[in-house]
């Protein structure tokens, strides 16, 4: 691969520079993104269009420097192909037709078949033959536990009361669903593999919901199971994997011992300490606030730097926001945080000279 900075880290490999990018990368805070969104109806007609998702997968790219490409897609298009009837309502988010809340809904729940996410693969395949191994294509699922709060909570929601209620209410049902879901992670995330991907990021986004001996039982060993689960890829090399579990930092000890390659670190987390407590075992990936990018050119190369000094000799670190990038911020702020980031992890990445 001509660009694999982010390979090398997540190998905890020396690099030239802290390689860079971005979690929603592709999306509403880019003007030629929302000139593409104004071509279709839906939200998810640009998901399952392969051409489109294309498209949107390679805006940033043509904008920023940036170290990897992430497939425009959704992590609730595993619990659309089981049935539940996404849709995105404008002003809210994803919303589902049929929430799952009953034991009998989770008894009835299929597996999703393989061809329902066929678009999936077909825009993977668009994207790497786009690419063509410039800089390395990373492919994502939702966990087992975020998966399962949209789907029982019917979308998004402030409070999450019925997901964690449930929780108590029929846990031996709740695990049932989790079981599910873990398979049909497990079985999305390699034909993703099989189509060519050469990154996995999970996203437990609602990790926090939990408390430490429940995250444990109820999202850990789920995450566990799908690494384990996952495939080679057509070469017969092992796929990377990041964990993204934003609000989980009690159990960072734990989830880097579930077989992944790095951690992603939310914006809420002391990065530094986070090294002292696992960069050995697993590379590190974050964790800029992403509203710093609302703050002055000053404050951004600020920002940067003090996350770059962390790392100083030491590989093993992506740099990247503590979550998605917000729809309103300014193109222009995240050319100055990659430059940033070039400039400044180039000064103290010098692996190998003593220093």
């Amino acid at each position: 691969m001509y660009n694999d900075r982010l390979l090398k880290s997540l190998a905890q490999q020396p690099v030239d520079r802290t390689p860079v990018w971005i979690m929603r990368q592709a999306g509403r805070y880019l003007p030629e993104y929302r000139k593409t969104r104004s071509k279709v109806k839906e939200f998810m007609d640009v998901c399952t269009n392969p051409s489109l998702a294309l498209e949107v997968t390679m805006q940033p790219l043509a904008r920023f420097p940036l170290d990897a490409a992430i497939l425009f897609s959704d992590i609730l298009t595993i619990p659309d192909a089981m049935g539940c009837g996404l849709y995105f309502e404008d002003g809210i988010g994803p919303k589902f037709r049929f929430p799952i809340q009953t034991r009998t809904a989770i008894d009835s729940l299929e597996l999703p078949d393989p061809a329902a996410l066929n678009y999936v693969s077909e825009a993977i395949e668009l994207v790497c033959a786009e690419l063509s191994n410039k800089i390395p294509l990373i492919g994502f699922s939702g966990s087992p536990w975020t998966l399962a709060t949209y789907m029982i909570e019917g979308g998004t929601s402030k409070d999450h009361k019925k997901v964690r209620s449930f929780v108590y209410q029929d846990p031996e049902a709740l695990e049932v669903l989790l079981e599910k879901l873990s398979i049909a992670v497990t079985d999305a995330l390699n034909q993703q593999i099989r189509a060519g991907i050469q990154v996995v990021q999970i996203f437990d986004s609602w990790a926090g919901l939990l408390c430490p001996h429940l995250f444990k039982r109820l999202s850990l060993k789920y995450l566990r199971r799908i690494i384990s689960g996952l495939e080679l890829s057509p070469l017969g090399d092992r796929i990377p994997v990041i964990i993204f579990a934003r609000g989980a930092g009690e159990s960072l000890e734990e989830l880097a011992d579930i077989g992944g390659d790095c951690l992603g670190i939310d914006w809420s987390m002391d990065l530094g300490r986070c090294k002292k407590r696992v960069l050995g075992k697993v590379a590190l990936q974050g964790n800029m606030d992403p509203l710093a990018l609302n703050g002055t050119v000053e404050c951004i190369q600020s920002e940067v730097k003090r996350i770059c000094s962390l790392f100083k000799g030491q590989p093993g670190h992506i740099f990247n926001l503590g979550h998605g990038i917000e729809p309103d911020i300014d193109p222009d702020k995240v050319s100055v945080m990659i430059e940033a980031v070039e400039r400044e992890s180039r000064k103290i990445l010098s692996f190998g000279q003593g220093q």
